[in-house]
């Protein structure tokens, strides 16, 4: 897919129902994409079509299917039933993670660590293998996977959650790199410490206190929206020649290193994205 413009192309978002999946889904359906959102839980669902829908733009529209990241039929069915306007699908966002560990290696939980990697890696893995023939059909699309720092370098207790991020980097370069003669890119984004319901840790005073100071290189912390700018640039053809990369957008912390939790026993309550 080499077209620079979204209008009419069809989308797919998995994870939830707010934060970076709910900013990328108003960017894409403002610039008219048939935008499908895919999550756990109805209500959150329903809630973010009813958010999304005021910035709809012309040749845009908005559903929501309800299915399980981790479970390959409903996988399979959400990207079916994404890609019902057209025949086929332009893009995917495989946003859905989280992290169900975080502590220190003498006390890890095996099963939590199971539950991490299955979220996280396994379900990015099943949405990637289900929009290869929707893509297909499509002539070509833009697949973008949900990295994270935490899988460049360590964050102290969240190396559950590091590992399994480090393991979907090599999965979108081999992606990539088996799926460019369809026309398929296949890229990441890694986000830095990001003010979103998934980190309520970051909304207290000593979580601000560490959000600045890790944040200090551009002064301010960041937002869903900064993810959903480079989503929708990875999206389209504008980034046509972009194919394989992992793309930090953290307003620099990764060139600094600063990574506040490695200082501090605190650790925020483990949540997930589904």
């Amino acid at each position: 897919m080499t077209t620079t413009s979204i209008t009419g192309v069809t989308a797919v978002i998995t994870g939830g129902g707010s934060g970076i999946m709910e900013a990328s889904a108003i960017r894409l359906a403002a610039d008219g994409a048939h935008v499908t959102i895919r999550g756990r839980t109805e209500d959150k669902l329903v809630a973010a079509v009813e958010e999304i829908t005021p910035s709809i733009g012309e040749g845009g529209s908005v559903r929501h299917i309800v299915a399980d990241v981790t479970v390959e039929e409903q996988i399979a069915a959400a990207v079916a039933f994404a890609a019902e306007p057209t025949g086929g699908l332009g893009i995917l966002f495989a946003n859905a993670g989280g992290s169900f560990h975080m502590g220190a290696f003498p006390d890890a939980d095996a099963e939590a660590l199971r539950a991490t990697v299955d979220v996280n890696l396994v379900g990015t893995m099943l949405s990637i293998k289900h929009a290869v023939g929707a893509m297909r059909s499509n002539g070509g699309g833009s697949i973008i996977g949900m990295s994270s720092g935490a899988g460049a370098f360590p964050h102290r207790y969240l190396w559950a959650y590091g590992a399994s991020k480090a393991g979907i980097d090599m999965l979108c370069k081999s992606a990539a790199e088996e799926l460019g003669a369809d026309g398929i890119r296949v890229n990441s984004v890694s986000p830095g410490p990001v003010i979103t319901p998934l980190f309520p840790y970051f909304e207290n005073d000593a979580g601000a206190e560490q959000m600045a100071w890790m944040n200090e290189q551009v002064g301010r912390p960041g937002q869903p929206e900064d993810q959903a700018e480079a989503v929708v640039w990875l999206a389209v053809g504008r980034s046509g020649w972009v194919n394989g990369v992992d793309l930090p957008v953290d307003g620099g912390l990764s060139a600094g290193m600063k990574v506040g939790w490695a200082d501090t026993k605190q650790s925020p309550a483990s949540r997930s994205r589904g």
